[in-house]
């Protein structure tokens, strides 16, 4: 009896169970901290505040002051009593010793433990549910009866009262039981679409984490050619200051040496035109005019003066700085060639010619990577996949993704067709020829002063001719560009198409005259 009377006492007024975070109003009443807050939400607008229990009325809204001792109480009784505490709903008829419910009876009002639920009424008035504490939600607020109907126009469950002569009066209803298997249809239907929607985005994420993989992947070994690459400009320099400094050292030397052979010939004539001084100054200071006369004659300079000038004009020499700087701009643009000249953080992608889509009077060589333009008719089966009309052909490799770069020799083709296009291109008719349509872009070398790129009829005209032998064709994907390269030195850009790419992308060559071969991956493109 104790322990129910307790157990009774720790039920908070309002939501009717045990309390939680209890705290106490002025007036010395205890609720849920949760409870007494929505009831004085309920009250803002009013004037005035009051006390669910007594309806004592406070002019400002309460405070309110946590109950220690009453919340330790609680503890202690949970701690006490865990297997009741499981379903926190307990048999309203067993008064001396609280027992667990195991259903609630809406008619009744009552929760029900086994024992009770046995001897309760089964007459179908007496709707049974699962255990609740909140059996006040289970009928009309108005007309105090159970909710039989599901009023579809207000989105509301309303009693038999309602419907008939409340304000449902003639609205469309159905049972209950009908209505909550529309919805959880409609639960389920909407469940799946998430269970869906999880998938895709699962499969999303572990797409990003693969991309996030394959880029740091794809940085690490960027980095990696990155770094032997500046350790390769490091030595090429180092290797081209000692080349240049190695010049100004033998130039230097040589013009020394020179020079001292110079200074010791001047220092011989000096020595030589001192002797000679000393010798006329004696003649110059005799009296006797008979020596004076007979002594030969040593002023006479032409030879040395001539051999001065020789010595001048060759000791005048010096650092030959024109060849200095040749050695070191020949250098640098040994370097910037071996950089510019090749795609430094990527290998080109090897591509081959697919012949089952090549033209009849196409030859396609044995490595199947040089086409030329054939007067003998290949005589090869006709498919819905080989070109017909025109010398075209395309790669067997497609590319849907990433960043891409192939180049070909076109010195040996005096009219060509080379770029990229959908496998979706026409096979047959004008639609077919490259350039001419939305679903191809290239670039046409039209003789060695001039070329234009193309792309759906639209032709522009590129600056100057190509100078090399190689072009070279670059796809980035996903950003939607095609870009096409000289490959002189120092390479030249031509021109870049921009597209949304919406189908995987093939090489294409077209050969009006003469061929064109697909290129490997060239020396000083390895790092």
């Amino acid at each position: 009896m104790a322990s129910a009377d307790l157990r009774k006492e720790l039920d908070c007024s309002i939501c009717l169970t045990i309390y939680t975070d209890p705290v106490n109003l002025r007036c010395g009443h205890n609720f849920c901290q949760l409870c007494i807050n929505q009831v004085l939400d309920t009250q803002e607008g009013a004037e005035v505040y009051s006390c669910p229990e007594c309806r004592e009325e406070f002019q400002e809204r309460p405070a309110l002051q946590r109950n220690i001792t009453l919340c330790n109480i609680v503890e202690s009784f949970r701690s006490a009593q865990p297997d009741q505490e499981e379903t926190g709903v307990f048999c309203t008829y067993c008064i001396h010793s609280p027992a667990p419910a195991v259903m609630s009876c809406l008619l009744c009002e009552a929760s029900l433990c086994d024992n009770h639920l046995r001897v309760h009424s089964k007459s179908p008035e007496h709707v049974l549910c699962d255990p609740t504490t909140s059996l006040e939600n289970k009928k009309c607020s108005v007309h105090r009866e159970l909710y039989k109907y599901y009023c579809t126009e207000d989105a509301a469950c309303i009693c038999v009262s309602c419907r008939l002569d409340g304000d449902h009066q003639g609205h469309k209803v159905e049972m209950l039981d009908e209505a909550s298997e529309k919805k959880k249809q409609k639960l389920r239907n909407d469940l799946q679409k998430m269970v869906t929607k999880t998938e895709e985005t699962e499969k999303e994420v572990q797409r990003l984490q693969e991309k996030k993989r394959k880029v740091y992947e794809k940085s690490s070994e960027v980095t990696k050619r990155i770094t032997v690459l500046f350790n390769d400009l490091r030595r090429q320099l180092d290797d081209l200051e000692k080349r240049v400094l190695r010049e100004v050292s033998r130039q230097e030397e040589q013009l020394s040496l020179a020079l001292s052979d110079f200074i010791q010939q001047l220092e011989i004539k000096k020595a030589e035109l001192s002797r000679k001084m000393c010798h006329i100054e004696e003649l110059c200071n005799m009296t006797d005019p008979l020596t004076v006369l007979q002594e030969s004659h040593t002023g006479d300079l032409c030879d040395t003066e001539e051999g001065d000038e020789d010595r001048e004009r060759r000791g005048g020499r010096d650092l030959d700085v024109a060849l200095i700087s040749r050695t070191l701009h020949t250098g640098l643009s040994d370097i910037i060639a071996g950089v510019t000249g090749g795609c430094i953080l990527q290998e080109a992608t090897d591509i081959v010619l697919d012949i089952n889509k090549a033209g009849n009077t196409l030859h396609i060589s044995d490595d199947i990577k040089t086409v030329s333009k054939s007067d003998i008719n290949q005589n090869r089966p006709v498919t819905p996949e080989r070109f017909r009309k025109y010398v075209q052909v395309l790669s067997r490799q497609s590319f849907s993704s990433g960043q891409h770069y192939w180049e070909v020799d076109i010195s040996k083709s005096e009219r060509c067709y080379v770029g990229m296009c959908y496998l979706s291109i026409e096979r047959k008719g004008e639609q077919s020829f490259i350039g001419y349509n939305n679903k191809s872009w290239c670039l046409l070398k039209i003789n060695i002063y001039q070329c234009t790129v193309q792309h759906d009829r639209k032709p522009i005209q590129i600056p100057g001719n190509i100078s090399s032998s190689r072009v070279r064709i670059y796809l980035d994907y996903e950003a939607g560009r095609l870009s096409f390269y000289d490959l002189c030195v120092p390479i030249r850009h031509l021109h870049t198409f921009t597209a949304t790419f919406t189908e995987p992308l093939h090489a294409i060559l077209l050969v009006a005259r003469g061929s064109i071969k697909i290129c490997g991956k060239r020396r000083n493109q390895e790092m």
